[in-house]
């Protein structure tokens, strides 16, 4: 559709949902995209600016949003516009609500562009949604493999899904903030209708729900990075345990190797005979030897390595 049909549109339809493409590197010397469709409000500036913050604000005759959307393992931002007639969304590249929203559009029917934006604004809720239960699916998948089977990868794997967690937070949290606020204001207006303070209601709630979905999906990959880390302390405590039975066992053999090895007055005279030497050299190591086995057998270190 060119730039003038759409123009036209805007000004003869009743009503009318419109989606622009717009191009991934603007050039700052063009029209500003809100007066190219015939909106000259000053306010109006930041609508098709790229690298806009999340927002949500009512302009007079407008409403103004800019709302994050999730597309694979990235956050694109629609920017909706909407007045009482028409319902105008850019965005970046592909359509990122081309299939979803669509397929709201046919079930829902909505009366007016009011209703249009909000089921516009609860289907960029919906994308957060299904990548945060996509990502919490993985997160339990890969803590149940690890207490069958631990791999280095394994960590790699859950510190990526931790910092999805951590984007998708991140993202989300400015723009709820900023809805929160214009529709705590709106509501307290007596000029409010019913209708859409029910649109709101269930839009705030709706964001709830998906705020406490991505904090159980934060919850999960950390209790999973713990659970990892637990694994790793557990196995690290095995060998500790092994090199205390070797050192327990050892030590006495070498302390007794180290003083026969010592060449002062009484090993040289007066250990002459083979019986002496195989009593003292021989001897005691077997008895240190079977006094070592005798305490490693009575403390919790034995034990805990048979368990093991």
């Amino acid at each position: 559709m060119s730039l003038a049909e759409a123009r036209r549109l805007l000004v003869e339809d009743p009503f009318l949902l419109l989606g622009v493409q717009l191009l991934d590197e603007a050039d700052p010397t063009d029209e500003q995209v809100a007066r190219r469709f015939g909106l000259d409000d000053e306010d109006l500036d930041w609508f098709g600016r790229p690298d806009e913050s999340p927002r949500a604000e009512f302009l007079g005759d407008f409403a103004g949003f800019v709302v994050p959307v999730v597309i694979d393992d990235r956050i694109a931002y629609v920017h909706a516009l909407a007045g009482e007639r028409f319902v105008l969304a850019a965005h970046w590249g592909q359509d990122v609500l081309a299939s979803g929203f669509t397929a709201q559009l046919c079930r829902e029917r909505p009366r007016d562009a009011v209703a249009t934006l909000f089921l516009l604004l609860q289907e960029g809720l919906a994308t957060f949604r299904r990548a945060t239960v996509r990502a919490l699916l993985q997160v339990e998948e890969l803590e149940d493999d690890m207490f069958e089977d631990r791999r280095p990868e394994q960590i790699y794997l859950l510190s990526q899904l931790r910092r999805r967690a951590a984007l998708l937070h991140h993202s989300l949290l400015p723009y709820l903030q900023a809805v929160d606020d214009v529709v705590a204001r709106r509501m307290t207006s007596s000029d409010f209708p019913a209708e859409r303070q029910r649109l709101a209601q269930e839009f705030v709630r709706s964001a709830r729900l998906v705020r406490t979905d991505i904090e159980s999906l934060q919850d999960a990959a950390r209790r999973a990075l713990a659970s990892y880390s637990s694994l790793i302390a557990g196995e690290q405590n095995g060998v500790i345990n092994r090199l205390a039975i070797v050192s327990v066992i050892f030590l006495p053999l070498s302390f007794l190797t180290g003083f026969f090895g010592m060449n002062f007055t009484f090993l040289t005279d007066k250990l002459e005979t083979r019986d002496e030497f195989w009593l003292l050299a021989v001897g005691l190591q077997i008895i240190a030897l079977v006094a070592a086995i005798y305490v490693l057998h009575r403390t919790r270190i034995w034990r805990r390595l048979r368990d093991d």
